[in-house]
């Protein structure tokens, strides 16, 4: 079997007295989607933050190829190519797409009017349009702001923006939270395709059914620890329930 290229090894995180993660692990594949699932309080949201820099563990270690890595920051996270998009999508709602694809790393123009700050529009529209089309994401005005989009649509971008920067990981947070059938389907088909080009999704949420259609394989966290993992084809319901609910504690790997 292959070698993870991302782990985390016993982490423990503490908010004064509450103790979030208790040495919890966790693994992700290449070419994988690998969902992280658990019930409120089990410390999805915390290992996430310390994995992409916005939170530090109080011990363990965190593995990149092979290697132990030191995530300080989200940027250093970007640096070592973890994107993470949130919940919130960190969007920009009066720029257009291309522009927030390309936030914080603007293309500018060659010559006296770059050095004096001029953007390069037209190279970060090309840009845009050949990232969004890769993964299947139709914007029908490229240039009217994000705020115009629907929420599938919002979504799309967000997460296209993680894909043309990322080459290890993407984590996304509840990717498909107060979407329709139809916008769900679509960023679920957006997903697939970031698989396909082998780089490994982590995907975080509490939708099971749409964890059972869309993940090769799960993680389970209970009370801060790494409870089962499964393969997903031979994961069911009422065993992903009994892992959160704590039904599989102490066997390791449910699959």
């Amino acid at each position: 079997m292959a070698e993870p290229l991302l782990q985390a090894r016993g982490i423990v995180k503490h908010y004064g007295h509450v103790e979030a993660l208790r040495g919890a692990d966790f693994d992700v594949f290449p070419g994988e989607i690998v969902a992280l699932i658990g019930d409120n309080g089990a410390g999805k949201s915390t290992l996430v933050k310390i994995l992409s820099g916005t939170e530090q563990a109080d011990e363990g270690e965190i593995i990149l190829d092979g290697h132990d890595i030191q995530v300080s920051s989200p940027l250093e996270a970007q640096r070592l190519g973890i994107e993470t998009v949130y919940q919130d999508l960190a969007l920009a709602p009066d720029l257009d797409g291309a522009a927030n694809l390309y936030f914080g790393r603007e293309i500018v123009r060659r010559g006296p009017l770059g050095r004096l700050g001029f953007l390069d529009d037209d190279a970060m529209h090309a840009g845009a349009r050949k990232a969004f089309a890769e993964l299947g994401v139709d914007l029908q005005n490229a240039r009217s702001p994000v705020a115009n989009l629907s929420g599938g649509q919002r979504q799309s971008v967000a997460v296209a923006r993680s894909v043309a920067w990322a080459n290890k990981v993407i984590f996304l947070d509840e990717p498909t939270a107060a979407l329709g059938v139809v916008q769900t389907g679509r960023v679920l088909d957006v997903i697939r395709r970031i698989r396909d080009r082998g780089i490994p999704v982590v995907l975080i949420s509490h939708n099971m059914p749409q964890v059972l259609q869309v993940a090769d394989r799960i993680e389970v966290l209970r009370l801060g620890r790494r409870v089962a993992q499964f393969d997903a084809s031979a994961a069911t319901m009422e065993k992903l329930v009994a892992a959160m609910t704590g039904g599989l504690d102490g066997q390791g790997s449910a699959a």
